[in-house]
Formats: structure tokens, C-alpha cells, sequence
């Protein structure tokens, strides 16, 4: 604020003239925002009016220096007095009349003048009598605050410069400006453009400043370190620009995006040099207040400052999420749309141009491309000058021709990144195994090649013509975690099929696939082991089973689906790897097996031993999954059994399912049926199994005895019954019962055991035993295959130039029918054949390999090899401008950074390669952790986003490369050799485990 004490008084002019001069002043100005007017106390100005109408220069009236003695309410501060009134206590004059009065009387010594703004208020434009009267202290030291008075009209700015100078800041330090209304509450001074009044600053509130650390951080916001200690963090002295991000959940598309960018020399000068402080738009309502390039220069001061192993830019992440939903939460999201986002938001953050005109675009009509073009990027900085502009846009020619008239469009259109399309071959390459009808012979595993629209029967075809089997006796299907996730039909898409997917084709009997009501139905066959736990103290039992082994497909005559039957079939099917017990290893165990499933009841109760029934019995157990007790061996009855779930999160869903039933065992009916039946069924002797055509024997102790005819009839008759359990227990490995598509809840069975309902697909368990399984079921050779000789051919990437995907990008196409043109000659629209040139190339080329393909008929990840220059990636051949002395514009770009994708569609993790613009060595970062590169390893197959300098613009480093670029740069003693093959997922060669 302005301090003028008594000047040098000036020869006054006469009376009349002052009179005059003064009076004219008065009347001719009017309140103006902005101007200036002064305090004067009252009685002062009322005796210089006197003096000038009646006196001269010798009267007695004579009012001496200007003096405002009764407006201050003490002399030693010169604090105004409050309530003062306007033309009772003060009169308000133009400065150019304050500046005469001053000129001709001076003032008071040491008393301030009391300068005042104009201001304009929402309803009205008046002098501001009481300024805004402010508290100023800085962050580091709260204690020194200093009181300052500012008008509603002053700008922040000007609080920032008197603060300043106040408080002796270097000049060039970045500063930012708090205010504080409360003990609790403080708001960032964010654009320091505004006038106080705007800001909504009031006297007595506190403004506070503080100055960016040497780390790039803020005092006030210290953010989170990758260290143990705070001292450990401050005392690291390393390469600017070689630092990582921490991956805050999901976040590493951003971290990728973030090196890409940060390591893009144009864009990131401008930050470091704050250059961005003067083109804050706060004003642009399609930016987001300079929020957005606020967080971005708090993340790049930091990984440049040479401080940080790595940095947590969460406020970042929350900005973003604030202004583009989208990226709220930690949900994987892709590296270019967050880079599209983030370029375009930085633009209107920093856009130069504060009120945007309407411009009407014009077609060529003719005109010459030079024209046209120049026109066109004219008409785009009208409304886009940025630094964003000035490194990212490049101008592409459109050429629209009507398919009827023939009319041609020519039109200019700014780009800020090229999306070149990847060539798309329509073959696949699929592995599959294929399990022979002979049950000795093991899977073998082929690769196909197949049409990638193609359907299951093209994959079955492929796979004929290999096997030598009949398309129409193959069953495709998908086993993940021992059940069958899904068994396609012929006509389904090959698109529902996976790359990661473990694909069994079954062969069966011929006839069995497409006759759904002839003589044979196909059955999914599950494997399932036993456990079972005993509570003695309340006489009830609980057992759980679970899945092991591949599932099987096999056709069954229907004539053959009693329980004698199936299981014998089923044993044939099982023969390479399940072999039946030998006798002599049995017998030892005999007796205290024997006392363990009878429960240990003697034979000496007087009842009919040949009718009791076993432990587990249909009262003990629930009805479902019990065998009925005709002679013949009745048939499993099946209800109808739930579909195959067909989503990627049925797989989770059936294991944790496949789980619980393990850990719960069988708490619900169908549960305990099921396998309790199946200790009935295995190994014990029931009225059904008696019944069953097992025969019955009454041997004596021994042959001398039984010759002797010397045998006591209940000795006998133990003997028998022993024997009799072990010809069973020797028999019976397993138990059969009919299971829903998870194969985790048994299915009832029909009270008069009917045969199979087979309106849907059957499945059907076989429960083990686990001594049984262990003695019986050889894993090792169950999990043994055999690999086709198309296994043995190299797999072949497919590898394209990036010149190609750029000549696929300038190619003629035919527009869809979602997107027509309208014509103005037809007047209508019309699916228009449309082709894009390139221009004009910016200094920094952005280069987005489309690997993501979305079609009406399928969703894939493209994994070809794009193979890319590092350096010299010329132009020229398709840069339509032609300028210059030689006619050629500059065309040459080499690479900066490059932005990696692995994984699939609905998955993968992020990364990043980069050149540091101050040394010139490459890093690979990978969210936190920092590595040296070298030049062979970055061209891969994972390679999404493509950063290209142009020569003519690159500066060369200016520090020497490091001397040792094999260990790592930010954590010396974690150095790895970083490979890429993490996230892609390779069928065993050892064996075929699918969970």
C-alpha cells in the first residue's frame, strides 16, 4: 500500500484557479474499477473551500497542510476509524485532484495518504473505504505474522509479491499461497489471477505461503517414500527422471503412462521450469481449474528433483478419478485412454486462449491443399494454443467420396496420437488334447490351425484330418478344475474359446454325438475321493467329497445303464491307470476292516445275518443316490442337472464351490446321501448288494474241518460272511452316483429305480475311497500324454513392420453403416469411402499400436511382434506437406518411450521403457521398481504405446551414460533380469493339471 507523506509544496496557483481546477476534477470524474481516489478529513477540506471563496493567501483561514489527524484511531499505527461517515467525517477526491491539493499544501509529516480503489461489487461500483486488512506469514515460520492491507480489486498476485519482498523469498523460487479462515481450515490460493474479493478473502483472516522443497514436494503435503526412514529418503542422490511409482491398486496403467510422458524432454521442461504457473486457464469450463496440471507438475518435480527411490502420486490418482469417473477406484483400465484423458486435460488446463470464438469450418471446394490446411490449423489455434498443441498435434488430410454422385470432401482434422491398426490374420493357432475311445492309449496334444471366425466344427474338421477320426464322433469341451466348464456344440463360435483355455476333444463311439434320443447316451464322467468324519458321542456321520483327475466323456448303451453295468464299463474306460488290488494284500487287513464297517456287531444276536443291513443304510442316509435292491442291478436316476455356466467368473465360482464342499462336508441332504451312500455301496454289505447276484459261501475254518463236516453252524456261517466281504470289497473300487454339472451335489434317484432322465446332459461321479484310490489309481500315469508331432514345430509369431500399420492406416475404406457421411449433394447419408494422409507430424508423435480388437463377432488381443525403429523412423514417403528449402518438411523421429501391455483381454500388468533425456540411457520401469535396459530388449510383442521424438528437435544429453548399466539404478542390491513371460499362461509340458 502507498505511504506518501508531505511533499514538496509547488508555487500554488491563485485561489479563483484552484477553486476552480478542484471543482472541475470533482464534477468530471466518475467511479471507475480500478481508479484511484483519496481520504480527506472533512474540516480540512471545508476550510480550504472557505479559503478559496473568500480569503487569499495571507487570510487567517488559511488551512495549511493536509492533515487527517481525527479520521486515524492512533497516530503510532494509523489505523482507520471504524464507522467512519463520508461527507461528515472524510471526503472521497479523484487522485489527479489529490496529487494538486498535495502539490500546493503538502501533508502532515509522516501521516500516510489515504489511498483508496474503486471497486465493483455484484450490485454496484463504489469506493472501498476499509480495505481488506490480512495477516502474512510463511509455512516455516508461523510464529512472524505481519498485517497488510489490500483492496478487493488487488490480485493475488500482489499479495504473492508483497509477500516476497516481505519476507526476503528468492526471486524465481515457486511459491503457493494459503488462506486460512479458521484454526481448522485452510484453501489453496489456487489462481493468483483473481482479486481478493473473488477469492473470497475478508479482513482477519490469514494468508499463508510456502515454498516447493528441493524434492519437488510441498511442506504442507509431504507425500509417502519407498524408504524406512524419512533420513534414509532425504540422504538419496540419484539420476532425475530415474524414479518409480508406487502402484496403488491396479494402478500400473497409469505409472505406464506417467514414465512415458515424464520422459518426454518438450513437456517436461515446460514443468520443471514452471512455465505452466503463467498459463493456468482457471477459467475454461472444459478444464478442470488447473487442478489437473497442478498434480501433474507436483508428480514430475518430484520424480526429477534426484530425491525419491520412488513416489506415491495418490493425490494425482484422486484428481483424476475427481474429473473422469471413469478412473475412479482401483479397477485395471488401459494406458492409452488414461493418456488421451491426461493429454487433453493438461491442454485445457493450460489453453492460452481464455474465451473461446465460434469459427464455422469451410470444405475445400477446391481450393489448394496448402490452403486448406493452413486454414485449418489457423482455425484450431484459434481455439487451441497450448503447450499440449505445441509437442502433441499433428493435422491429417480426410478425403470423403459420395459412393453416387461422386462428391468429394477434403477436409483438415487435428490429431494428438496416431491409432494405426495392427493386420489381422484370420487364422488362429489353437492346442487341444485329444482323448482316444481306446482307453489304453493316452491324450495327445495337437496345435491347430483354424479359421478365427471359425466354429467348433472347424476346429474338429482340423483335428480329423490329423486323428483320422470321424468329425461326428468328437465332443469338444473345456475342463478347468477337474469338472467340465463347458462342452460346446459344432455350431458354437471359436470366439468363446480362450487362448489360456484347456480344451479336451473326446472321441466316442460312432453315432453317439448327434443322436440324442438313439441307443447310446454320452456321459460326463467326474472323479471324486472320500473323506469322512465321525462324531461317536451323537452316533451320526459326516462325509465330504472332492475332485481330482480329468473328467471323461463316453458314450453308454442305454440298455447298459444298470449299476453292474456302468461300473464295469466305466473300470474297462479307466483301465491304463486303475488296476484292481492284488488279494494278498488285503487279507492281513481283513478281519479289523471287517469289525471297522460292521460296526463291530457280533453274529450272536440271534438275527438273521444274512439280511442285516450294512452301516450305512437308507434310514442312517438320505434316500438320494442309493441303489435299488432288484437283482438285475438297477439304473442311476438323474434329475435334471444344472448348465455349464458359460462366464469367465463361473470358473471361480465352481472351485469355491468344489472347496466348500470339502471344508463343509455333507451339512445339507443331497450332500450326505450322496457320499454316505457310497460307503454302502463300495464296500459293505447291503440288502441291495446281496441282491445283486453276488454269491454267498459257508466255508468252514478250514478244509480238513469242512471235509470233516466238523464246523459249528455259526462259525460257519461268520466264515462265509467274511468271505463273502472280501470277494465284495476285491470287486467294488468305487461307488457310482448320478451329480449336478459341478459334480459337488448328488441327484436324486427314482423310487422304483427308472432309468436316467437324458432330456439334458448326464453327469455321474465315481467315489473313491482314499485307500482304495491310493492302492488302485495310479496319478502319475493318469496324468500322462503324448505330444503330436505339430507340438514339435516351432511356433511361428507373426512379426509386421510399423511401416505397414502405417500404410494400413492411410488405406481406402468403406465407412460402416454406425457412422455414415452425409452427403450434401444427395442429401442423405451414405456409406462413403474414406481416407486419411498424414499432413503435418508434431515434434513429439504418439504412436497407439490397436491391439485390442473389438468386432460385432469377437473380442481379442492382438499379439503380433510391431516391429519398430529405434532410431530413424522416416516419414517422408507419406508426409503430404511439402515445405522448405529441399520441399521436404523435417520427417525423421527417433524413439523416446514405449508403453507395454501383457496379458489378455480382461487382465495384464503395465510397464514402461524409457530414454532419460539427460543421460540418454534407457530404463524399464515396472510401477516402484527401476532397471537398466538395454536397446535389444525393448522391441517385444507387448509394446502398445509408441513415443517418437523428432530429430531436428531432440537435444543431446548433457551427462555422460553410466558407467555400469548392469545393476540396478534405484535399488542396487534387488537386480533382476526382467523377462516378460509372467503373464502368459503355457500349457504343462509335463502333465495336464487344468487347475
Amino acid at each position: 500500500m502507498a505511504a506518501t507523506t508531505s511533499a514538496a509544496v509547488t508555487e500554488s496557483p491563485g485561489l479563483e484557479t484552484q477553486r476552480k481546477e478542484i471543482e472541475s476534477l470533482l464534477q468530471e470524474h466518475e467511479l471507475c474499477a480500478g481508479d484511484t481516489w483519496y481520504l480527506v478529513e472533512r474540516r480540512w477540506y471545508e476550510q480550504w473551500k472557505e479559503y478559496v471563496v473568500t480569503g487569499d493567501q495571507n487570510s487567517s483561514s488559511f488551512p495549511g497542510q493536509i492533515d487527517n489527524t481525527e479520521l486515524f484511531e492512533e497516530l503510532d499505527s494509523y489505523h482507520l476509524k471504524e464507522r467512519l461517515v463520508e461527507n461528515e467525517d472524510f471526503v472521497l477526491i479523484p487522485a489527479e485532484a489529490w496529487r494538486n491539493l498535495l502539490a500546493w499544501y503538502g501533508m502532515v509529516d509522516d501521516q500516510p495518504a489515504l489511498e483508496r480503489k474503486v471497486v465493483d461489487l455484484p450490485s454496484t461500483v463504489k469506493i472501498e473505504v476499509y480495505p481488506v486488512e490480512i495477516f502474512l506469514c510463511l509455512h516455516s515460520n508461523m510464529e512472524n505474522v505481519v498485517t497488510a492491507q489490500f483492496s478487493r480489486a488487488d490480485h493475488i498476485h500482489t499479495i504473492q509479491k508483497v509477500m516476497m519482498k516481505q519476507f526476503d523469498v528468492v526471486e524465481g523460487a515457486e511459491t503457493r499461497l494459503w488462506m486460512k479462515s479458521s484454526d481448522t481450515c485452510c484453501e489453496r490460493l489456487r489462481n493468483v489471477n483473481v482479486n481478493v474479493l473473488d477469492s473470497s478473502l475478508s479482513s482477519g483472516m490469514t494468508v499463508i505461503m510456502e515454498m516447493r522443497n528441493e524434492d519437488g514436494t510441498w511442506p504442507s503435503s509431504r507425500p509417502q517414500i519407498i524408504r524406512n526412514s524419512v533420513e534414509e529418503q532425504e540422504s538419496y542422490r540419484g539420476q532425475p527422471g530415474v524414479c518409480g511409482l508406487t502402484n496403488l491398486g491396479n494402478t500400473c496403467f497409469m505409472n505406464s503412462a506417467l514414465q512415458c510422458l515424464s520422459n518426454t524432454p518438450p513437456l517436461t521442461e515446460y514443468f520443471l521450469q514452471s512455465a505452466y504457473l503463467e498459463e493456468l486457464n482457471f477459467t475454461n469450463p472444459l478444464g478442470m481449474k488447473g487442478e489437473i496440471a497442478e498434480a501433474y507438475a507436483d508428480v514430475i518435480k518430484q520424480m526429477w528433483s534426484g530425491r525419491h527411490y520412488s513416489v506415491v502420486p495418490r493425490l494425482f490418482k484422486t484428481k483424476v478419478g475427481h474429473f473422469a469417473s471413469q478412473f475412479l477406484g482401483y479397477q485395471q483400465h488401459d494406458s492409452q485412454e488414461l493418456l488421451s484423458f491426461l493429454l487433453d486435460g493438461l491442454h485445457e488446463d493450460l489453453n492460452r486462449v481464455k474465451n473461446k470464438e465460434y469459427i464455422e469450418l469451410r470444405d475445400a471446394d477446391g481450393r489448394p491443399d496448402q490452403e486448406v490446411a493452413e486454414e485449418a490449423w489457423h482455425n484450431h489455434q484459434r481455439r487451441n494454443n497450448s503447450v499440449i498443441v505445441d509437442t502433441f498435434h499433428g493435422l491429417f488430410k480426410s478425403t470423403l467420396v459420395c459412393p453416387e454422385c461422386r462428391k468429394v470432401s477434403v477436409t483438415f482434422d487435428p490429431f494428438c496420437y496416431l491409432s494405426v491398426p495392427l493386420p489381422v490374420s484370420k487364422d488362429r493357432v489353437m492346442e487341444v488334447f485329444f482323448v482316444y475311445l481306446d482307453p489304453v492309449a493316452k491324450p495327445v496334444q495337437h496345435r491347430l490351425v483354424v479359421p478365427k471366425a471359425g466354429k467348433v466344427f472347424d476346429l474338429c474338421s482340423a483335428l480329423s484330418e490329423m486323428t483320422n477320426v470321424s468329425v461326428n464322433q468328437m465332443v469338444v469341451a473345456d475342463v478347468f478344475n477337474h469338472r467340465f466348464y463347458k462342452i460346446y456344440h459344432a455350431d458354437e463360435s471359436l470366439s468363446c474359446i480362450l487362448d489360456r483355455d484347456d480344451i479336451f476333444v473326446y472321441e466316442l463311439s460312432s453315432g453317439s454325438v448327434e443322436e440324442e434320443e438313439g441307443d447310446e447316451v454320452v456321459l460326463a464322467l467326474y472323479l471324486r475321493e472320500r473323506s469322512h468324519y465321525r462324531d461317536s458321542g451323537s452316533g451320526s456321520s459326516s462325509c465330504g467329497t472332492s475332485l481330482f483327475g480329468h473328467p471323461l466323456l463316453m458314450a453308454v448303451p442305454r440298455v447298459q445303464c444298470s449299476r453292474n453295468a456302468l461300473y464295469h464299463l466305466f473300470l474297462q474306460r479307466l483301465a491304463r491307470y486303475v488296476r484292481p488290488p492284488d488279494p494278498s494284500e488285503e487279507d492281513e487287513d481283513d478281519e479289523e476292516l471287517y469289525k471297522i464297517q460292521t460296526n463291530g456287531v457280533s453274529d450272536d444276536d440271534g438275527e438273521d445275518n444274512g439280511m442285516r443291513p450294512g452301516p450305512f443304510t437308507r434310514d442312517d442316509c438320505c434316500d438320494g443316490g442309493q441303489w435299488d435292491g432288484q437283482a438285475d442291478g438297477p439304473a442311476v436316476t438323474q434329475t435334471q442337472p444344472e448348465q455349464a455356466q458359460t462366464q469367465e467368473s463361473g470358473k471361480q465360482a465352481q472351485a469355491e464351490g468344489a472347496s466348500g464342499e470339502v471344508r463343509a462336508g455333507c451339512s445339507t441332504k443331497d450332500s450326505a446321501s450322496a457320499s454316505c451312500s457310497a460307503g454302502a455301496s463300495a464296500g459293505v454289505p447291503t440288502n441291495s448288494q446281496q441282491g445283486a447276484g453276488l454269491q454267498q459261501q459257508q466255508p468252514c475254518h478250514t478244509e480238513e474241518e469242512e471235509e470233516k463236516g466238523e464246523c459249528p453252524p455259526q462259525t460257519n456261517e461268520r466264515q462265509a460272511k467274511r468271505k463273502g466281504y472280501q470277494a465284495r470289497r476285491r470287486k467294488l473300487l468305487f461307488s457310482i452316483h448320478a451329480v449336478n454339472s459341478n459334480g459337488t451335489t448328488e441327484r436324486g434317484m427314482g423310487e422304483d429305480g427308472s432309468a436316467f432322465s437324458f432330456s439334458s446332459q448326464p453327469y455321474v461321479a465315481i467315489d473313491w475311497d482314499p485307500d482304495m484310490k491310493k492302492k488302485c489309481y495310479n496319478e502319475n500315469e493318469a496324468e500322462k500324454y503324448v505330444k503330436h508331432q505339430s507340438m514339435e514345430v516351432p511356433h511361428q509369431q507373426t512379426t509386421v513392420q510399423l511401416q505397414e500399420c502405417i500404410e494400413l492406416f492411410t488405406t481406402v475404406e468403406i465407412l460402416e453403416e454406425e457412422n455414415p457421411w452425409y452427403c450434401p449433394i444427395c442429401k442423405k447419408h451414405q456409406l462413403a469411402t474414406k481416407k486419411l494422409d498424414l499432413w503435418s507430424l508434431p515434434e513429439v508423435l504418439i504412436i497407439h499400436l490397436k491391439r485390442f480388437s473389438y468386432t460385432k463377432y469377437s473380442r481379442e488381443k492382438l499379439d503380433i511382434i510391431v516391429d519398430f525403429p529405434l532410431r530413424h523412423l522416416d516419414f517422408s514417403g507419406c508426409l503430404l506437406r511439402k515445405t522448405g528449402t529441399n520441399g521436404e518438411p523435417p520427417s525423421r523421429y527417433d524413439l523416446i518411450a514405449v508403453s507395454n501391455h501383457y496379458g489378455g483381454l480382461r487382465d495384464g500388468h503395465y510397464t514402461s521403457y524409457a530414454r532419460n533425456k539427460d543421460n540418454g540411457q534407457w530404463y524399464y520401469f515396472d510401477d516402484n521398481k527401476v532397471t537398466y535396459a538395454r536397446e535389444e530388449q525393448i522391441v517385444t510383442n507387448a509394446a502398445y504405446l509408441l513415443f517418437y521424438h523428432r530429430q531436428d528437435k531432440i537435444r543431446q544429453p548433457t551427462l555422460p551414460p553410466p558407467s555400469d548399466s548392469s545393476s540396478s539404478p534405484t535399488q542396487p542390491a534387488n537386480v533382476t533380469s526382467h523377462k516378460h513371460d509372467g503373464m502368459e499362461r503355457a500349457i504343462s509340458c509335463v502333465n495336464m493339471e487344468t487347475d
